[in-house]
């Protein structure tokens, strides 16, 4: 039943990326009407294949781990994301050309066609041109924290936050390396890492997580799981994890120095009853400072009533690119992105430092946290 499942997931997206790329097909001809036959059976060949390329893509990324199929998962993560703005610009070419046909002749109007839609494909692409080279800037974010009943030996410490690096087949060795330098030079006192550290898809993990083996902050790197550990090979993951030297926390509670450091894995949130006894299980210290990784910053009402100090998040990538950071935002409210409070709870939400699918950011940037404990 569940591969039935999977397989309809996967149906129903293809068929989804089909449509998208009909409309914006029919678009494109609607608008030059004056193209010759070749010109739109070649461009309508080419939309046909690009329609069949990330589902494929995807598909075979989970299968196999080689350089032909990381550089066609590329391409198609690529495409992906220019589709989404290429969408958006036949969406508003249509509005436009129907609110110019309301003042002007038709003869205006069908003139002012190519130019109406050349305005909004030509931003399209700018667009999706600044998404890939905004997710390359990977940004710091400094934050300082004051914790109750926070040991006076944590006060002035340091801790990196480096969320979401989803390591596979578009986030590589390099850029692993590139963050793991960046986080070093801040020589900070620990590490965080709230999930998602691994994209999910067949790797050679070892080698992907192999710069971590060259941080060594004095009070340790801390990793919990994310969703996309619960895809592919999750086991082998998590050794390549501990290999690494991470401490791997799930359903589990450490005291370093007097400070309590937990970590839940994000398949026990998903259910309010597994995510209580997940809690239940960590045995706080209601009187000590706690800090709590959990990827997704949900269950927040649970998790101040177990009185942590303290949730380290990720999952949301500040919505990534536009419009998923308007739904994003209308899911998670606040809590999308930065510092928030909940009642006594102080939860921080990093957008992440990798990409999920097309490696852009459009409306959010990549990042690692720096906190401060005061």
């Amino acid at each position: 039943m569940r591969i039935w499942r999977y397989a309809g997931i996967f149906l129903l997206i293809q068929l989804i990326l089909f449509l998208a790329h009909w409309f914006v097909y029919h678009t494109w001809v609607a608008f030059w009407p004056h193209l010759c036959r070749a010109a739109r059976l070649g461009l309508g060949a080419a939309m046909l294949v690009l329609a069949f390329t990330f589902v494929p893509a995807s598909l075979l990324s989970f299968r196999f781990c080689n350089s032909a199929v990381a550089s066609f998962y590329k391409f198609a993560a690529v495409w992906l994301g220019f589709l989404n703005y290429f969408f958006l610009a036949a969406c508003l070419s249509w509005p436009a050309w129907y609110l110019v046909r309301a003042f002007a002749s038709w003869a205006e109007a069908d003139a002012a066609r190519p130019w109406i839609a050349g305005v909004f494909f030509a931003l399209a692409a700018v667009t999706g041109l600044y998404g890939l080279l905004n997710a390359c800037r990977i940004r710091v974010r400094r934050i300082a924290v004051n914790l109750r009943n926070l040991p006076e030996s944590w006060r002035g410490r340091k801790a990196i936050v480096l969320s979401d690096l989803h390591l596979g087949q578009v986030n590589g060795f390099r850029f692993c390396r590139r963050l793991t330098v960046l986080a070093a030079r801040f020589n900070p006192d620990l590490v965080f890492l709230p999930g998602d550290l691994f994209d999910g898809v067949k790797a050679g993990f070892d080698r992907l997580i192999a710069p971590f083996r060259n941080l060594a902050p004095p009070f340790g790197i801390y990793f919990s799981t994310g969703n996309h550990e619960g895809f592919g090979d999750t086991k082998a993951m998590i050794e390549a994890i501990r290999r690494a030297g991470i401490r791997v926390l799930a359903n589990e509670c450490i005291t370093v120095d007097g400070l309590q450091i937990a970590g839940i894995p994000d398949k026990d949130s998903g259910d309010p009853v597994r995510m209580q006894t997940s809690l239940d299980e960590l045995r706080l210290d209601r009187a000590q400072t706690s800090i709590l990784l959990h990827h997704a910053p949900v269950r927040l009402r649970m998790v101040e009533a177990a009185c942590v100090s303290l949730q380290i998040s990720g999952h949301t990538h500040g919505g990534q690119f536009f419009p998923f950071t308007w739904i994003t935002r209308r899911v998670f409210g606040s809590f999308t992105y930065g510092m928030n409070e909940f009642g006594a709870l102080k939860v921080c939400t990093s957008s992440g430092a990798g990409t999920w699918g097309p490696p852009m950011r459009v409306g959010s940037q990549p990042e690692v946290v720096l906190i401060t404990f005061q």
